[in-house]
């Protein structure tokens, strides 16, 4: 039990802080009960236990006053050090944890090849995180606040606690040897920015990036991102998809909870997603057969459902059927194919 206690720099220090503060109020009661003032009963035992030495405040003559003296030489002295050497030992301790963190984490990313770059580790960043380790994609999170990748940390992340707009930080991270890259910070001057760096750095990577204002979706192309992805727009039409197409949803909502998600699950496996889309007047898609909608994707995608603007759903619908604006689809899809997906069915879609 005393080693266990020992084995701990935290509980020293408190331990010791403890001790000394109760010797030193013993002190001062025994100081004031021999006739001295409070100031100088602290005022002593303050200068003895830290072995500063000015001075007796007043003359320690009597047998009770030096029997006081020496005991708080001997043990709050004593109890001081210890205090001193706890607290030392906690600091050094967390420099060598610092230290020796850094450099194991170092070594995790410097064997990552092909990995996802996430940078920023905030509400999106962690969800995207859990997505990929769900799909058991190798990543790497970095961001500059230490409470946030003090949650990476905890989630058994890679992570690197830095500014991901600096070039450096990028490269530490394996831009170079990366596939593909999100920076989903909710800074757009700053998504701008890392998707710049990450372009130079590394001209193949493919980028996914986030936007706040529809303003900024232009700028993060020209940048070089691959993806824009601009949450308040997704979220509006996710609302509408689940007004527009509740029976579709909730057929893909059964899906999943009968196999306790474990569809969602195998899709990741497989790299591919699922979702319901709406067909937009003046699309691509818009009076053409699900025959001729899934060959116009050239195998980038398969429609499991239908639901007709004026209600009812059909599961596996017939090559034949025919889709018109205001239908909306159930598209088992890659991840990666969603521009395309934007391209067929929105209006307008190049």
């Amino acid at each position: 039990m005393t080693s266990g206690f020992l084995a701990s720099p935290l509980r020293n220090v408190i331990g010791g802080v403890a001790f000394v503060a109760v010797v030193s109020a013993l002190a001062v009661g025994a100081y004031v009960s021999q006739g001295w003032s409070l100031g100088d009963a602290v005022f002593m035992v303050l200068t003895t236990i830290y072995t500063v030495g000015y001075g007796e405040v007043q003359p320690v003559q009597t047998p009770a006053l030096r029997a006081i003296t020496i005991g708080l030489m001997v043990v709050g002295c004593t109890g001081m050090v210890f205090t001193t050497g706890s607290l030392i030992q906690l600091i050094t301790a967390a420099q060598f944890q610092q230290v020796f963190g850094n450099r194991r984490m170092q070594k995790e990313i410097d064997g990552l090849h092909g990995h996802v770059i996430v940078c920023g580790f905030g509400r999106i960043g962690q969800k995207l995180c859990r997505e990929l380790k769900a799909a058991r994609v190798p990543f790497v999170v970095i961001d500059h606040d230490p409470k946030r990748m003090e949650s990476a940390r905890v989630s058994d992340h890679v992570f690197m606690q830095a500014d991901a707009t600096d070039d450096e930080a990028l490269k530490r991270v394996g831009i170079g040897r990366a596939k593909s890259l999100a920076t989903v910070l909710p800074d757009d001057a700053a998504n701008v920015f890392i998707t710049l760096s990450a372009r130079a750095l590394n001209p193949g990577i493919f980028i996914v990036a986030r936007g706040e204002s529809p303003s900024t979706e232009r700028k993060l192309v020209q940048a070089g991102a691959n993806r824009v992805v601009l949450p308040a727009r997704i979220g509006a039409e996710r609302v509408a998809e689940l007004l527009l197409f509740d029976d579709i949803n909730s057929i893909v909502a059964r899906m999943r909870a009968g196999g306790s998600d474990r569809l969602a699950a195998d899709l990741r496996l497989l790299g591919l997603d699922m979702e319901v889309i709406a067909v937009e007047a003046g699309s691509k898609c818009d009076k053409h057969t699900i025959g001729e909608i899934e060959k116009l994707g050239a195998g980038a995608f398969l429609i499991v459902a239908l639901e007709k603007r004026g209600g009812g759903a059909l599961i596996q619908p017939e090559p034949g059927a025919f889709v018109e604006a205001g239908d909306g689809l159930a598209i088992v899809r890659r991840p990666e194919k969603a521009q395309m997906l934007e391209a067929l069915f929105a209006a307008g879609g190049a």
